[in-house]
């Protein structure tokens, strides 16, 4: 894993602030100036960490998959656990970092439709690759845990690669319909989280939901 870079507490709220606007207005209605206004900051103060809404986009892009590779890798690469536990677990934690980081994740989800459809400078589409091959590194997690599910038995004999499409397109979409709720606390999201995973795996497992008895 290559050292990243420490974000300072500054930078860290520009971020966020960054990722609630592009979520709650989109990237081409989003401004230097909303952003600003979130944080209570003028523009240069944004301006002086980013040169761009584009290169502020791609950060928050960059940080969400991060995150999500940090917290998936372990639990894809521990072959001390069945391939269809490890299934399990990566799609609860999925589904709970859809729920924990929502604005965030949900700019993973713009950020496919701007690489298909924005126009870009060499150096913008050199970064869009960047964040690309990040996500096919995700992905790849869920495609290589489910043919191995599928070589020993523990799961169905799938397309692997349409399975983890399928998985992800799913869980993605938390960040349509999840908003965070005052009452919600860390196990409740847990729990839906769990639910959330019986239900995704149980037409891929060969013997019916997996996972643990769910979290109280």
């Amino acid at each position: 894993m290559t050292n990243r870079p420490t974000l300072s507490d500054k930078n860290i709220r520009i971020l966020d602030a960054a990722a609630e606007a592009f979520m709650t207005l989109g990237f081409d209605a989003a401004s230097i100036d909303h952003i600003a206004d979130l944080m209570g900051v003028t523009k240069g103060g944004v301006y002086y960490y980013y040169r761009s809404k584009m290169d502020l986009f791609f950060a928050v892009h960059r940080r969400a998959m991060e995150a999500n590779l940090d917290r998936l890798r372990p639990l894809a690469e521990d072959e001390t656990r069945a391939p269809d536990d490890r299934l399990f677990d990566m799609v609860r934690a999925h589904a709970l970092l859809m729920m924990e980081q929502t604005s965030y994740q949900r700019v993973t989800v713009q950020g496919v439709d701007l690489y298909q459809t924005a126009k870009t400078s060499l150096a913008e589409r050199q970064q869009l690759d960047e964040l690309v091959a990040m996500r096919d590194e995700y992905e790849s997690l869920f495609t290589e845990t489910v043919s191995a599910g599928s070589k020993v038995g523990v799961l169905r004999d799938v397309d692997a690669r349409l399975a983890t499409r399928t998985l992800l397109g799913s869980l993605n979409w938390i960040t349509m319909w999840y908003r965070p709720r005052p009452a919600d606390t860390d196990t409740s999201r847990e729990q839906t989280a769990h639910e959330i995973a019986q239900q995704l795996l149980f037409g891929l497992t060969t013997s019916g939901p997996t996972g643990e008895a769910n979290p109280r």
